[in-house]
């Protein structure tokens, strides 16, 4: 399978050491496009949900394909999010093509574009963490009491269902919380004179343009890779919604050797690289 050449690619909330995380799937999404930005728009590692009893080889062969891709020339911008928020200590550092920030603005063809993962408009994260992470807690088990429903349902020929889409979209406080979110982000960036602004965080991914009495935005979240599988690329001066549902990729891989090597030389090979 030929790799698909963007600009940028933008991922999200992918939650690596959670059972929700579909590692085997971004994985094939990796596999197929040759990005020369890759922005990973926080909540990459889930630092506040790590288990020492689990973090499978997928969830280790994605970050090794990432290491391998800013190896072979991606620009690679990690934007720390609340989840993996102890990286923010390392702001500003950068290792080889790997770049880690707490936010990013550039140009993109003439135009202002802004960067950031969006916890910083949850008030729960700012003034009470404890209950956050207790949220975290709650979400994966939701998650994974939906597998196993999913599982049911196919095993019966029916189709598969999300409980945590369910409930955001039947409690008004939750569809609420999603709308205020979206427009203070595009608020923010017109007032700021941003033609993008670019999110994570609350995991509904979305590509819609804002206006306002002051001017225009395009808001862009990428989604996640705990139930929507999505991503956002931009080439040839266009956005676009990427969904690995709609894409129907197999799983497959391009890179034989990193197919091959088992978790102890996975583990071994992204130590070695860090301490590199």
């Amino acid at each position: 399978m030929r790799k698909r050449k963007i600009e940028i690619a933008v991922i999200s909330d992918v939650h690596l050491g959670t059972y929700g995380c579909h590692a085997e799937e971004l994985l094939s999404y990796l596999n197929s496009i040759k990005p020369k930005k890759l922005i990973l728009n926080g909540d990459i590692i889930d630092i506040w949900q790590f288990r020492k009893r689990f973090f499978p080889k997928a969830h280790l062969q994605v970050i090794k394909k990432i290491i391998d891709l800013s190896v072979k020339g991606t620009q690679i911008y990690y934007v720390t999010g609340n989840h993996d928020e102890m990286l923010r200590r390392f702001s500003n550092t950068k290792l080889g093509n790997i770049s880690i920030v707490d936010k990013m603005v550039f140009n993109l063809d003439g135009k202002k574009a802004w960067v950031f993962h969006g916890d910083v408009f949850d008030a729960s994260i700012q003034h009470s963490k404890w209950l956050a992470k207790l949220g975290g807690w709650g979400y994966d088990f939701l998650i994974l009491l939906n597998r196993w429903i999913n599982w049911a349902l196919v095993k019966m020929g029916r189709e598969k269902y999300s409980l945590s889409k369910k409930i955001k979209e039947n409690v008004k406080k939750a569809v609420k919380y999603i709308k205020d979110f979206e427009q203070v982000a595009a608020d923010l960036a017109i007032e700021q004179g941003y033609k993008y602004v670019i999110c994570g965080h609350i995991h509904q991914p979305k590509l819609v343009n804002k206006v306002n009495a002051n001017g225009y935005t395009m808001y862009l979240n990428s989604g996640d890779w705990v139930e929507n599988l999505t991503a956002l690329e931009y080439n040839n001066k266009r956005w676009k919604l990427y969904s690995f549902a709609e894409d129907h990729l197999s799983p497959f891989y391009a890179d034989e050797d990193l197919k091959a090597m088992d978790y102890k030389e996975l583990l071994a090979a992204i130590t070695i690289v860090g301490k590199k």
